[in-house]
């Protein structure tokens, strides 16, 4: 059994505890999920931490929101995976694992002012993940901006770019995903970026037999190509917020009208 803990430090934030493996968002800052630490091993204290308005910090609704950071050389590592053997640095969630079937996800994200891109160092700040095989969708920065990467069959079939580098900076901007999880044809994967549909993918959603689960925070890959191209021996730190993180079998559920969106009007945008 895991034991969530918090350090504070002079700032007041509630970070996380080396001493579990779990970190417990508080109903401030979104609901519907439990999350563990991605590579809990050497995870550092102010990996995450759920941090307050009053101290300075951006919110998307209410008082709270998810303050992620990675210095150069956080790479954490567990029974199967090393991040500091394959040229990774990360501090990352990782969510419950979900059967076959529709979901609903939303989440806020944000970029403060001196946010440095770090390309062609891969940088993902958000995933759907399979057990025990290949990521399927992720979520990443590329050469700035928000970008969608269609992986389902192990390989990038598509990336698109959803939001632009002016757009991601000192500003929030919530993210909606409808997914019907199966390796049939009758899957869906369906994105909105406030409130305007940007992806509408048909079609198989993962494997056969794997249960999907979403990871968000900063996973960065392959530090080499930043460090070779720069002619640098680390790749700057980073910080991302998020607010509002939310999981449910349903739109009603999500409780879209506290972020000033319809269930019904998104759905029409569909048609």
């Amino acid at each position: 059994m895991s034991i969530t803990l918090f350090s504070t430090n002079a700032f007041g934030e509630k970070c996380t505890s080396s001493f579990s493996k779990s970190f417990s968002i508080s109903s401030d800052v979104g609901f519907g999920n439990k999350y563990i630490k991605s590579l809990s091993n050497d995870f550092k204290k102010y990996g995450v931490c759920i941090v307050e308005k009053s101290k300075g910090h951006p919110t998307r609704l209410g008082q709270q929101s998810l303050r992620f950071e990675v210095k150069p050389g956080d790479c954490g590592y567990n029974n199967g995976w090393n991040d500091c053997k394959k040229d990774r640095e990360r501090h990352e969630l990782s969510g419950d694992k979900h059967e076959d079937g529709e979901y609903w996800y939303a989440w806020s994200i944000y970029l403060p002012k001196d946010f440095k891109n770090v390309f062609p160092t891969k940088l993902a700040m958000g995933q759907f993940h399979q057990s025990k095989s290949h990521v399927v969708w992720m979520f990443q920065n590329s050469s700035g901006g928000y970008h969608i990467d269609n992986q389902v069959n192990g390989y990038t079939q598509y990336e698109m770019e959803v939001l632009e580098a002016k757009d991601m900076f000192e500003n929030w901007n919530d993210i909606l995903v409808n997914a019907n999880w199966t390796h049939t044809n009758k899957g869906f994967f369906k994105v909105w970026i406030n409130g305007k549909l940007v992806l509408n993918h048909s079609g198989q959603t993962k494997k056969e037999g794997k249960k999907v689960y979403q990871k968000f925070g900063i996973y960065r890959s392959y530090m080499k190509r930043f460090k070779n191209y720069k002619k640098t021996d680390k790749v700057p730190g980073q910080v991302v917020y998020f607010d509002e993180v939310r999981t449910t079998k349903s739109c009603k559920k999500l409780k879209l009208d506290e972020l000033g969106y319809n269930c019904k009007d998104l759905k029409n945008k569909m048609n």
